[in-house]
């Protein structure tokens, strides 16, 4: 698994609403930006059906985020997450599966779908 996260004000405190669980395609992912004065947090929300998890929005190889331009962060088949940047594979539980990342896993970031509505946890 991959080491904590370095402390980052900008990262959302738990119960924060993100979005409505139907704003995010299924299977699809979101992305989310918080900025707390020079510091930025970068998450993104995959959703499968009634359900949706978090990561942190950084390649565990590059350091940048997996989808820059836009929120398509699942391959085409939707088997995976990858990494527009150099097309490293990721299931979809965050494991690096082909690519410079190997075995490494991708930051988890809690969410949890109350309602509806998706919220960080």
């Amino acid at each position: 698994m991959a080491s904590p996260e370095p402390a980052n004000p900008a990262r959302p405190a738990a119960g924060l609403r993100l979005c409505a669980l139907g704003e995010i395609a299924d299977p699809g992912g979101r992305s989310f930006r918080f900025r707390e004065g020079d510091k930025l947090f970068a998450g993104f929300v995959l959703r499968a059906g009634d359900a949706a998890q978090g990561f942190v929005d950084s390649c565990p190889h590059a350091g940048w985020p997996l989808a820059p331009m836009d929120d398509r962060y699942l391959t085409r088949d939707r088997r995976h997450i990858l990494c527009a940047g150099h097309g490293a594979l990721f299931t979809l539980d965050g494991r690096c599966v082909a690519g410079p990342c190997e075995g490494e896993h991708l930051r988890p970031w809690p969410v949890e779908v109350r309602d509806g509505e998706v919220f960080t946890a």
